[in-house]
């Protein structure tokens, strides 16, 4: 665990935005023009938490909505009954080993490493607030920056009314940045939790540095923050006193954000990646190492969900079999099955079946990418600028970008109000016929009859494309 804290003041958000794939440039100029006019066409016609959008917007903050929500979206994407408050906050984890300075063969350098994160929480507005604001956000082409619009309330005064709300950390993958799943946060807030999403050190778009810091840090940044956040809660001083039970927690991590959750769920890493040359010097990764006899003592068992998105690592040799039997822990897995950057057959649908000691399920986006999900649809100031670089990094060649993000959405809730929160009606929106396309949708007078097997929550047709399977412990 980490050795100490710090945490800094409340400060405007000046920064980033989400994502979290390798891509490549988008050069195509015929792309470019057909983004634009989809996004604008969306515009015309979708929902932002329930209020529909009647004319083109005049602003990019207008178009860079995190909260839209689809008419055809699955019934638990909808925002809560919550007001979102939002703050930024910088914790610092004091005595980290500074892996970009500790050289081959010589002593660990020692740093103070710190992070901001973007804190959304269900909120008490006044008389004179209104739900609504905006972010600034630096975006895969780091010399932009988009401006982003959403539901939260900057600094708003959280919502002690309710007692204390489960938390869960959100973390990006390489490059990214907090922003990059900043629907979900706000959408969690809405629903009763505390949502505290990372800007990894060396993994951000403005500061993406060697790849060893950020297999090192991932699953010790996670488990620091959580730390932090019960701390805080525990500061009579602190805005989240009392509002949140660390005991309680979810970590939904995308990519090198799932390559940390899976090691803090309890998938130790291959103890034959720990000396190769692609892992950190000095054998560092040992420390988050099946065959490290202190690795399960690190782990933090008040991480009670995992919720993975497309977690990297599999097809690279960081876990065994044997490792993966190491996971107790309920996860949840989402994937495209045309991921080229996680791989789906030997990549994250290997993870599941090899995770044989927990409770799983998988969420299969037919013919996706690495992008399923997780990354908010592609900003406006991308799409504007004269190359459009970076804008392949937020879309999917086969699905739209907010009917991913709802479906998502839909899937994180049920889940977590489930294992967080002891809900067990969501098992009805988790436990459905595998494969959306073969479901039968059999309604008449609005009543299912008997050979009704559609997806609670989805109108007819829109599962078509989906498919979720579970396997239980043992199996």
């Amino acid at each position: 665990m980490p050795t100490g804290n710090s945490l800094g003041a409340s400060k405007p958000s000046n920064l980033l935005t989400p994502l979290d794939s390798t891509m490549t440039r988008f050069h195509s100029l015929q792309q470019k023009s057909s983004l634009i006019s989809m996004a604008a066409s969306a515009a015309k016609t979708l929902t932002i938490a329930g209020v529909l959008i009647m004319s083109s917007v005049a602003s990019n903050a207008q178009v860079n909505r995190i909260d839209i929500i689809r008419p055809d979206a699955p019934s638990l994407a909808a925002y809560g009954d919550f007001d979102i408050g939002v703050r930024t906050l910088t914790l610092t984890d004091v005595g980290r080993v500074d892996v970009l300075n500790t050289q081959r063969g010589a002593e660990a350098t020692i740093y103070d490493r710190s992070l901001t994160i973007e804190v959304w929480y269900p909120a008490q507005l006044t008389s004179g607030q209104s739900r609504g604001g905006e972010y600034r956000a630096i975006t895969r082409n780091p010399e932009i920056t988009a401006t982003l619009s959403g539901q939260a309330v900057r600094d708003a005064a959280p919502d002690t009314s309710a007692g204390a709300f489960p938390l869960v950390v959100i973390s990006h993958g390489y490059p990214g940045n907090r922003y990059l799943m900043s629907h979900l946060g706000e959408n969690l807030a809405s629903k009763g939790y505390v949502a505290v999403s990372i800007d990894h050190k060396d993994s951000t778009y403005d500061d993406a540095q060697a790849f060893s810091s950020t297999l090192y840090n991932r699953p010790l940044d996670q488990r620091f923050v959580i730390e932090a956040m019960a701390q805080l809660s525990a500061d009579a001083g602190s805005f989240l006193a009392g509002m949140l039970d660390a005991n309680n927690t979810g970590v939904v991590g995308y990519s090198m954000g799932g390559y940390g959750l899976v090691n803090n769920l309890g998938g130790g890493y291959s103890d034959e990646i720990v000396p190769s040359f692609m892992s950190p010097p000095n054998e560092l990764l040992a420390l988050h190492a099946t065959g490290n006899p202190n690795y399960r003592d690190n782990l933090d068992s008040r991480i009670k969900a995992g919720f993975a998105i497309a977690p990297w690592g599999m097809e690279r040799g960081f876990w065994r079999e044997q490792d993966l039997a190491g996971i107790e822990v309920p996860t949840f897995y989402l994937a495209g099955d045309n991921d080229t950057v996680a791989g789906y057959e030997n990549g994250v649908r290997a993870i599941y079946e090899a995770a044989v000691n927990s409770d799983r399920y998988l969420l299969t986006y037919k013919n996706a990418g690495h992008n399923a999900g997780a990354p908010y649809p592609v900003p406006r100031e991308i799409l504007d600028s004269e190359t459009g670089e970076g804008a392949s990094h937020y879309t999917d060649p086969v699905w739209d970008s907010v009917r991913m993000n709802n479906v998502m959405d839909h899937f994180v809730t049920a889940y977590f109000n489930y294992h967080l929160k002891g809900d067990a009606t969501m098992l009805e929106y988790l436990d459905v016929y595998p494969d959306g396309a073969d479901a039968t949708y059999s309604v008449r007078n609005g009543v299912p009859d008997d050979e009704h097997s559609y997806w609670p929550g989805f109108e007819e047709g829109s599962a078509v494309g989906l498919k979720l399977e579970k396997l239980a412990r043992g199996e």
